[in-house]
């Protein structure tokens, strides 16, 4: 069965006319917004990427009509070079995406982007899904010309995956220590239901991704998951695609979430006993290692990103955590790996406050010295801010 395409000119799949003649009110104020701010001599292009820029954004439904739901994320291409670009535009772009929110009704955002960027850009699951799911308010594909590098999904790393695994995998983590606090109000819960949802579409779209057959349509990547047989049939592939089938739907059809902890923390767990499974046979296939548990993977010594090199590495250490820092054996090891090592000792470890040696390594990560859950999730937030 194959996914019937959604019209070039809707933002949704199955959203209400009102619904889509405000998200194109809110395209036209961008440009008029964005045109405002760069001259025509710099501005190349303007697209809108994301959910509603592939036709696929989020229809919450309520008494009153359909309203979105997902971010707005827009483009800007100028000529130029990225970042004296960014440090010029960012800013007010930024401001303009805050002035244009409160009547959108949801957040709009901006990224600054150069042609020569996206050309040079090594092939990333972000750039692919940009260049083949995209809508333009300015411009055409002619101004990607040099980018097909990013259009075919076999030639996404996989190191992408685990990418996206740590990030939904952190939203878990997120939703772990809220669910820790003796209150919670409807935003902490919407919090936790949301990034359930992620983490379910995120398990499918990481196998698919592994495997060389990811899609950037939400709807085919399900299409396909039916068709993933891999090697060793893992016992958990069919939890997958009904999580992954769940995780569509809530994309496609947000609900505001009004569950009880009690049943917030169920589901918790469940995803995150499903989450850990897949975290250590993805990471095991990647990097050709056998880890048993999560803590094996925290506490063992193979580089888990490889592909970046130990000069690379020790510079950014030493802009992110001081001089000193480069010259110690960890610096030689892209920060990301201290994510790696911490989400799973905080996320899957019950143990690491009450194990001294656990606890001092996951300090020792995050570059912290807080010893509660709450204090260890905010140096773990901080440091994920810099390098998801």
């Amino acid at each position: 069965m194959r996914v019937q395409p959604v019209p070039r000119d809707r933002f949704t799949i199955d959203g209400d006319a009102e619904l889509e003649r405000h998200l194109e009110s809110v395209c036209r104020e961008v440009r008029a917004g964005v045109g405002a701010l760069i001259p025509p001599s710099r501005l190349s292009g303007l697209l809108l990427g994301g959910g509603y820029g592939r036709g696929e954004g989020g229809v919450l439904r309520t008494g009153s009509g359909d309203r979105p739901y997902n971010d707005l994320e827009f483009y800007v291409l100028v000529q130029g070079n990225a970042l004296l670009a960014e440090r010029r535009y960012g800013p007010a772009l930024q401001a303009l995406g805050h002035r244009l929110s409160p009547t959108a009704g949801l957040e709009v955002e901006f990224k600054v982007l150069t042609p020569a960027k996206l050309q040079r850009a090594a092939t990333s699951m972000f750039f692919y899904d940009l260049l083949l799911g995209h809508r333009w308010l300015l411009g055409d594909d002619t101004l990607l010309a040099g980018c097909g590098h990013h259009r075919d999904a076999r030639d996404i790393p996989c190191h992408e995956a685990t990418r996206l695994l740590m990030n939904r995998c952190s939203g878990l983590l997120f939703s772990a220590e809220r669910l820790r606090r003796s209150r919670l109000d409807s935003g902490d819960l919407d919090f936790v239901g949301r990034n359930l949802a992620k983490v379910q579409l995120a398990l499918g779209d990481v196998v698919l991704a592994e495997s060389g057959r990811y899609h950037w349509s939400c709807r085919e990547r399900h299409v396909r998951l039916a068709d993933w047989h891999p090697l060793g049939t893992p016992p958990w592939r069919e939890d997958i695609r009904r999580h992954h089938a769940e995780g569509v739907a809530f994309k496609l059809h947000p609900v505001c979430t009004v569950a009880r902890r009690e049943e917030l923390a169920e589901r918790h767990a469940e995803l995150s006993a499903l989450a850990r499974r897949v975290w250590l046979w993805l990471e095991n296939l990647r990097l050709g290692t056998h880890f048993e548990t999560t803590r094996d993977y925290a506490l063992g010594t193979v580089d888990k990103c490889p592909e970046s090199s130990p000069l690379r590495n020790r510079l950014i250490h030493a802009r992110t955590f001081g001089p000193a820092s480069a010259f110690l054996a960890s610096g030689a090891r892209y920060p990301r790996q201290r994510l790696f090592h911490a989400l799973c000792l905080l996320l899957w470890e019950d143990g690491v406050l009450s194990d001294t040696a656990l606890l001092k390594r996951a300090q020792r990560e995050l570059g912290t010295r807080a010893e509660d859950f709450a204090g260890l999730v905010a140096a773990y937030e901080q440091l994920w801010h810099r390098f998801n």
